[in-house]
C-alpha cells in the first residue's frame, strides 16, 4: 500500500532548538547548517521523515534502484511515474506525451508534481521532472535529490534495448543523444548528491552507493582534518575541538606549526567511476572530484559547482581548460599555463578565494599572506581580485616575495595584478626567508590576536600550505591521465609516469594524491633545478640545507630549499605517525638536516624518483624541442624535460607538467634560442617573441597586464620581521578601518 502523509518542514526541528543553536552562525565553519544537520540525524534513522530523491535520465534505472533502496531501508516507495502521474491522468505518461505534446506536458508534470508530498520514502522522480523549476523546488523542501549519473552511450544503449525511442522534448532534427546531453544542465541544478554509475554497473551496487552517499551527506563530523604533527593520543583528547574542511581553508596551518591533512585519507574510486568520467569535460571532472574531496556540510554541490565554473571560465584561454599535448615519442605535455596569469598556480587560485569567501564567517575581516618564489604572487593577487565586490571589502591580501629573486616579467606581473584589495610587498631577501616569516607570524598568537581585537582583523594564507590549494590540483593530474584514454593513447588501467618541475612539493604531492585515489600513475619523477635538495633527498633519506645557500636560476618558480608540502608525504608515509614528523622537522629546525628510516626510505622511492638540470642544460632543452618541433617549452618544463629524458624507461608514456608559459621567463628564451639582441623592457621581450609566431603563442592575458601603466610601483622592505610586522599593520589601517 502507497504510503503518502502530508507535507512535513525541511528539518523537523523546533523554534527552541533554532534558538540555541543559531549562536553557530558565529562559528568559522558555514557549518551552521552542517551542526543542525549532525544534531538532527545522530538520533534519527537514515531518512528520518525525509525523502530520498532518485533523479537522473530516462534509463539510469532510477525506479529499480528505488525499490532496492526502499526494501533496505524498510521505507515506502513511490514511482513518480507509476504512482502519480499515470493515477493522476488516467493514462500512461506515453499517451499523455502523445496527446498533449512537449511543453503541455513538462507543465502538467511539474503540476501533478506541486500536488504531490510525502514524507519518509524513496521517490524515482521521471527523467523530465527536473526541468520544470517550480517542482523540483518543492520536492527539495523535504528531500535530499541524488543525481544517477550514467553515461550517455551507456543510456543510449539502454534506451534502444527498451526500444524507447522518443523522451520528453524530441523533435525531427534533434537526436536522443542531444536531448540527454541538454538535460544534464539540469539534473546538476537540483542534486544534493552525485552517483557515478559508470559501465554497466548492477542495480544492486547502484542501490549501495547511494545509501553509502546518503550517509555520507549526514555525517559530516566523521570527516576531521588533524596536523601532520598531532600525536595519536592527543587526537583521542582534542574531539570536541575537531577541525573540518572550511576550519583548514580560513586558518591555513595548524596550531602545532603542522599542516593539515583529512584524517580519514581522500577518496577511492573506482575504476567504473573513473571511466564514466572519460568523455567528461574538465569541468565536470573537478566538480566530481572535489564532491567527494569537500563535504557539503562545508560547501553544498549547487555552491561548488557555482565556484567551479566560474573559476574554470571565460578567464582560461583554452576551451580544455589543462589540455594534454603530444611533445615527441612516448612524452606529453600537460599545458598549465592557460589560466589569468600563465601558471599553474591559476588551477587553484582562481578557486580558492570564491571558496575561502565562502567559508569565512561575515563578522570578521581577513587579510590573506602569501610568500612566493615567482607565480604564487601575480597568481594570488589576480585570483582574490576577481571577488564580488562585497567579499574585497572585507577580504585582502598581502603577497611578499624576494624582491631581487624573480624575474623582470615575475615582478612587473606581480605588481601589475595589485588591485584595490591586493598588494606586492618586495623583501631584500629569499624566497626561504619569506615562506619563514609567514609561518612565524601565524603561530605568534601574541601577535595574531593582538590584530583580531585592535582591528577585527585575522590572517589567512593562501600558499600552497593551505589545503584548498592541493585539491584543484588532483584534478589536473586526473583528468590529463583521463584525456590519454580518451584520445586512445592507452586503455584505461595502463600505467603512466609523470615528471614534475618541483620546489615547494604541492604538485607533485598533488600527482601522488591522484594516485592514492585510483589514478594508475606508475613513478612520479621529481625534477629539481640546480637547488637539488629534493633530488638528493630522494636518492639518499637525507634532507640536508648544512652549508646550502639558494642558487638563483633560470627556472624561479622551483628555487626552494625547504619544500613545505614534503612534510604532508613524509606524514602519510610514516602512517600518519605526527610523533615522527615532529621529531624530523625539529631536528631540520634546530639542526639543518634530518634523515629517514630505512623502511620510509623504501616508500618513498616505491612513489618518487628524482633527478636534476643544470643551467646549460635548461637552455639547451629549450633550443633543442624548438629546433625539432617549433614549440617553446618554459624554462621550469624544460627542467622536467631534460630529467625525464634521463630517469623515463620508455615502458610507459610518460606526462610533463609544463608549469607556467615561456612568456613569464623570456629573457633565458631569447637566451636559449639564441637571439643576439635582448632588450630590457619585458614588453619589448615578449613582442620579439611574438615576432618568431611561436608554439603556442605568446600569453595575451600577459601581455595586457605588462601594457598597465604604474608598473614599478610597489613597497620594498629589509628582510626583517618586524618590518613584515609593521608592513601588515598598516595595511590593515589603511584598508579596512
Amino acid at each position: 500500500m502507497l504510503h503518502v502523509v502530508p507535507y512535513q518542514p525541511l528539518r523537523l526541528i523546533t523554534q527552541n532548538s533554532l534558538t540555541s543553536m543559531c549562536f553557530k552562525l558565529m562559528l568559522s565553519r558555514p557549518v551552521a547548517f552542517a551542526q543542525i544537520w549532525k544534531s538532527w540525524f545522530s538520533s534519527h534513522s537514515l531518512v528520518g521523515n525525509k525523502n530520498i530523491i532518485l533523479m537522473g535520465p530516462p534509463g539510469a534505472g532510477k525506479t529499480t534502484v528505488g525499490r532496492i533502496v526502499g526494501q533496505k531501508l524498510d521505507c515506502p516507495v513511490i514511482d513518480i511515474d507509476d504512482d502519480v502521474l499515470e493515477t493522476t491522468w488516467n493514462m500512461s505518461v506515453s499517451e499523455k506525451l502523445q496527446d498533449v505534446g512537449n511543453e503541455q506536458f513538462l507543465e502538467a508534470e511539474g503540476k501533478a508534481l506541486l500536488k504531490f508530498s510525502a514524507s519518509g520514502s524513496v521517490i524515482s522522480l521521471t527523467g523530465s521532472n527536473p526541468m520544470h523549476s517550480a517542482g523540483m523546488q518543492h520536492m527539495k523542501k523535504n528531500g535530499i535529490v541524488v543525481y544517477l549519473d550514467v553515461p550517455t552511450t551507456v543510456i543510449m544503449s539502454r534506451l534502444k534495448s527498451m526500444k524507447v525511442d522518443r523522451i520528453v522534448g524530441q523533435s525531427p532534427g534533434i537526436s536522443l543523444k542531444d536531448i540527454l546531453q541538454f538535460r544534464k544542465q539540469f539534473y546538476k541544478r537540483w542534486y544534493d548528491i552525485h552517483v557515478l554509475c559508470g559501465g554497466d554497473i548492477a542495480a544492486e551496487v547502484v542501490a549501495e552507493k547511494v545509501l553509502d552517499a546518503v550517509k555520507r551527506y549526514q555525517t559530516s563530523e566523521l570527516e576531521t582534518f588533524i596536523s601532520t604533527r598531532s600525536s595519536r593520543s592527543g587526537r583521542s583528547m582534542e574531539k570536541d575541538s575537531c577541525k573540518y574542511f572550511s576550519d583548514v581553508v580560513i586558518e591555513g596551518l595548524a596550531p602545532d606549526g603542522g599542516l593539515f591533512v583529512p584524517e580519514r585519507g581522500l577518496p577511492e574510486f573506482t575504476a567504473g567511476e573513473w571511466q564514466s568520467l572519460i568523455e567528461a569535460t574538465y569541468i565536470e571532472r573537478a566538480q566530481v572530484i572535489l564532491e567527494r574531496c569537500v563535504h557539503p556540510a562545508d560547501i553544498p554541490a549547487s555552491k561548488l559547482a557555482e565556484i567551479i565554473g566560474t573559476a574554470y571560465g571565460e578567464n582560461f584561454t583554452c576551451s580544455k581548460i589543462a589540455p594534454v599535448r603530444h611533445l615527441a615519442g612516448n612524452q606529453f605535455l600537460l599545458e598549465l599555463f592557460h589560466g589569468p596569469t600563465a601558471s599553474f598556480k591559476d588551477f587553484a587560485l582562481q578557486m580558492v578565494p570564491h571558496i575561502f569567501a565562502y567559508c569565512i564567517p561575515r563578522s570578521c575581516n581577513y587579510l590573506v599572506l602569501v610568500a612566493t618564489s615567482g607565480d604564487t604572487g601575480s597568481a594570488v593577487l589576480d585570483g582574490f581580485s576577481r571577488l564580488r565586490d562585497t567579499d574585497k571589502q572585507r577580504i585582502a591580501v598581502m603577497n611578499f616575495f624576494p624582491e631581487d629573486g624573480v624575474s623582470p616579467i615575475q615582478k612587473s606581473q606581480m605588481i601589475g595584478c595589485q588591485k584595490e584589495n591586493a598588494w606586492s610587498v618586495g623583501v631584500k631577501s629569499d624566497f626561504d626567508f619569506c615562506q619563514t616569516a609567514i609561518k612565524q607570524i601565524f603561530t605568534n598568537s601574541d601577535y595574531t590576536g593582538f590584530l583580531t581585537v585592535e582591528y577585527g582583523t585575522a590572517l589567512a594564507a593562501a600558499n600552497s600550505i593551505n589545503w584548498a590549494r592541493l585539491l584543484p590540483q588532483i584534478v589536473y593530474h586526473a583528468s590529463a591521465y583521463l584525456d590519454l584514454v580518451h584520445q586512445d593513447i592507452i586503455p584505461f588501467g595502463s600505467p603512466v609516469d609523470v615528471c614534475i618541475p618541483t620546489g615547494n612539493f604541492g604538485n607533485i604531492l598533488a600527482a601522488l594524491y591522484a594516485k592514492m585515489m585510483g589514478i594508475p600513475i606508475r613513478k612520479c619523477i621529481c625534477a629539481s633545478n640546480e637547488n637539488n635538495v629534493l633530488t638528493d633527498f630522494v636518492r639518499t633519506g637525507v634532507y640536508d640545507l648544512r652549508g646550502r645557500k639558494l642558487i638563483p636560476t633560470f627556472s624561479p618558480a622551483v628555487d626552494i630549499l625547504k619544500s613545505s608540502n614534503l612534510e604532508r608525504y613524509l606524514h602519510l608515509i610514516a602512517n600518519e605517525d605526527g610523533q615522527l614528523v615532529t621529531q624530523l622537522y625539529n631536528q631540520l629546525e634546530n639542526q639543518g638536516h634530518f634523515q629517514l628510516r630505512k623502511d620510509l626510505l623504501e616508500k618513498l622511492q616505491q612513489d618518487l624518483v628524482a633527478g636534476w638540470c643544470s643551467e646549460e642544460d635548461c637552455l639547451a632543452a629549450i633550443h633543442s624541442v624548438y629546433s625539432t618541433t617549433g614549440y617553446i617549452l618554459d624554462t621550469h618544463t624544460a627542467v622536467a624535460k631534460v630529467v625525464a629524458d634521463r630517469l623515463q624507461d620508455r615502458t610507459c608514456p610518460i606526462i610533463i607538467s609544463s608549469t607556467a608559459h615561456y612568456s613569464k621567463c623570456a629573457p633565458a628564451i631569447l637566451r636559449a634560442l639564441r637571439i643576439a639582441e635582448i632588450k630590457q623592457n619585458p614588453l619589448s621581450q615578449l613582442h620579439l617573441l611574438s615576432s618568431y609566431s611561436p608554439l603556442p603563442p605568446v600569453h595575451w592575458g600577459l601581455l595586457e597586464t605588462l601594457k598597465k601603466k604604474g608598473n614599478e610601483d610597489h613597497q620594498v622592505c629589509a628582510a626583517d620581521m618586524g618590518m613584515l610586522m609593521s608592513r601588515i599593520e598598516t595595511l590593515i589601517q589603511n584598508h579596512f578601518m
